[in-house]
């Protein structure tokens, strides 16, 4: 809306936050004899994206273990809020100490 002396009403484009900002996650000081899941959505080259990872970072953490995407299915599934629901119980049953989320963009 303008006004008479050229000045304009703006709305910000960003809504209201409705969640609070948490912290982050420790991070690993090193990937050296960690187990790292992998989660994909299956929507794009994630499982190309996973070979090259492991391949790469074998060079210099052989040690470094990896729980395949295929272990855990789709992230972006019919059943999606309830399989991400029930990561942290699945990753204490695996010991997973971290993971690598793969999707499409």
């Amino acid at each position: 809306m303008a006004t008479t002396d050229g000045q304009y009403a703006v709305v910000w484009p960003c809504g209201e936050r409705r969640l609070k900002v948490r912290p982050l996650a420790k991070r690993l000081d090193t990937l050296k004899g960690k187990k790292v899941a992998q989660l994909w959505d299956y929507l794009f080259a994630g499982d190309e994206v996973f070979a090259s990872l492991e391949a790469e970072l074998a060079k210099t953490y052989p040690d470094l273990e990896w729980v395949s995407w295929r272990e855990f299915g789709s992230t972006h599934a019919v059943n999606e809020k309830e399989l991400l629901a029930s990561l942290p119980q699945r990753f204490k049953e695996l010991g997973v100490d971290a993971a690598i989320s793969c999707m499409a963009c």
